[in-house]
């Protein structure tokens, strides 16, 4: 759920907590865009979906903020590329 995938803009990047560990994705903003740099994910969380519900989440804040996207991060490149509702995101 998006409301689980919290910014924290200090640090540049989105966060996503489950059971103790965090996964997170790494960005830089300019006005206007967001550009993904890095998605890293706890061993003991891989191939459970953790990555995929922090990017949509992190997608969807995006699209709520106006922002276009610029995915140099290959998970988050190849998430919007099997997810085609947040491909208008794309600069």
């Amino acid at each position: 759920m998006a409301e689980d995938v919290r910014d924290n803009a200090t640090e540049g990047r989105f966060e996503l907590e489950i059971a103790g560990q965090t996964a997170y994705a790494y960005y830089e903003t300019k006005p206007g865009t967001i550009t993904f740099m890095h998605t890293d994910v706890p061993l003991v969380m891989s191939g459970k979906g953790v990555a995929s519900r922090l990017i949509k989440g992190a997608l969807e804040q995006a699209r709520a903020r106006g922002l276009k996207v610029v995915a140099d991060c290959p998970f988050v490149a190849g998430y919007i590329g099997k997810h085609p509702e947040f491909a208008d995101l794309i600069r």
